[in-house]
């Protein structure tokens, strides 16, 4: 089976710590709203769309902060920690990137 390695060339001024540090003071101010109560009480991971209690969900920017990612409400979203974990720097259209990659390669017997 082939390994395909995750990289990730960051923009150093995505990852200037003022604007990380602005940016998570956005998600805290977000987690207290209305909006993301009503997120996590559906219950739904938005990748693996497995049910959770509302204490197993975390909260993750689909595009990553490190990679130019806003504390929006349209990059939000409820994730399990499984997921979340999983994820690290990808958006989620790499990862079904990679994974066709990988069938395909595993399909041709590479």
């Amino acid at each position: 089976m082939t390994v395909v390695e995750k990289y990730f060339e960051l923009n150093p001024v995505n990852t200037d710590p003022q604007r990380i540090r602005k940016e998570r003071d956005r998600a805290r101010k977000l987690k207290k709203s209305q909006w993301w109560l009503n997120l996590v009480n559906q219950g739904t991971c938005a990748y693996c769309k497995k049910t959770f209690s509302k204490n197993e969900l975390t909260m993750d920017h689909y595009v990553p902060l490190a990679r130019g990612g806003l504390s929006t409400k349209s990059n939000i979203v409820p994730s399990c920690c499984a997921c979340n974990q999983e994820k690290k720097l990808e958006i989620p259209t790499e990862e079904v990137m990679r994974r066709v990659i990988v069938d395909s390669h595993h399909q041709d017997g590479i």
